[in-house]
């Protein structure tokens, strides 16, 4: 019989979390096979939980000082269970909305065991409007264009007891969670699940998150950015050279027209190629400066977040 922790971070949102934390104990009576832990991250909500389900010796809810965000919540929850619980086999990571279905978490367990490695839910369809899709699609674009890596999985997901060590050490899960995995070169895998439907109210994230949660994924990257950044600024500045020398070349050695304004465009190439300069210098200057701050793993870091748990 495996020992399964539910992480949800949760702001303002009982009602849902009310019908996630009934069906999750539902499926203790489908499969005996698991015992369902929840831990619920209170992210700072101003509304407190009125119904029972909440009080039970299964369901912990850590109440957070302050609205320290989606991903620091799952963080803490992430480091609670390490520190604070001693036998377990598994974690799940899932939304307290019912976006991510408590129903495929046999799924991901199931993957889980037969792969030993943490395992992501990867959408294969999505209940969002089309401008949030819209939105998400551009996401994972610029994503791959900055960090050469491709992201198709938010925060549902499976980590065994073996990983979670290593996980929770990881400083960048306090800025974003599935990107710090993929960064970390952890082994992960993936399995196509559909994503459900909010059980009341609606989604909080807007477009104003969503561009925030996209670009503290892709600044988990900062290292690999970089290298890119510089590499695009040397071919740019290769193109214009060879553009400047081109002009030149017509000017000064053949007996071709050459319009009045080539030398205004010698100009505005050679600006160009300084502003591509400069901003490979501030980049290297910058990543230079970050690498020479190395701060240790700090798995106890949870405790400065807490107020109390009820």
């Amino acid at each position: 019989m495996q020992k399964i922790y539910c992480v949800t971070p949760l702001y303002n949102d009982w009602q849902s979390c009310s019908v996630l934390v009934n069906k999750i104990k539902q499926l203790e009576n489908t499969h005996s096979e698991f015992i369902f832990n929840i831990v619920i991250v209170n992210d700072g909500s101003v509304t407190f939980p009125e119904d029972a389900v909440f009080f039970s010796e299964k369901v912990k809810i850590i109440n957070l000082k302050v609205n320290v965000g989606h991903q620091r919540a799952i963080a803490v929850g992430l480091q609670y269970v390490y520190n604070e619980v001693n036998d377990y086999d598994m974690v799940i990571v899932l939304d307290s909305d019912g976006e991510d279905r408590p129903e495929d978490i046999p799924l991901l367990l199931k993957k889980c065991t037969e792969s030993n490695t943490i395992v992501f839910a990867e959408r294969k369809k999505r209940e969002e409007s089309q401008l949030f899709k819209a939105g998400y699609f551009l996401y994972k674009k610029l994503f791959k264009l900055l960090t050469g890596q491709r992201i198709s999985f938010g925060n549902y997901s499976a980590i065994p007891s073996a990983y979670l060590k290593k996980t929770v050490a990881l400083n960048n899960i306090w800025n974003h969670y599935s990107g710090a995995i993929m960064h970390s070169k952890l082994p992960y895998d993936k399995i196509l699940i559909d994503r459900g439907k909010r059980y009341s109210g609606t989604s909080k994230m807007n477009f104003n998150s969503l561009v925030l949660h996209g670009l503290s994924s892709i600044a988990v990257y900062f290292d690999s950015i970089s290298v890119r950044i510089l590499k695009f600024s040397i071919y740019g500045m290769l193109i214009c050279f060879v553009g400047v020398i081109y002009i030149l070349f017509q000017k000064l050695f053949t007996d071709n027209a050459i319009p009045g304004w080539a030398s205004s465009l010698i100009l505005i190439i050679s600006g160009i190629i300084v502003q591509l300069f400069s901003v490979t210098l501030i980049v290297l200057l910058l990543q230079l400066s970050s690498r020479k701050n190395t701060d240790s793993p700090n798995i106890k870091k949870y405790l400065d977040y807490i107020d109390d748990i009820q």
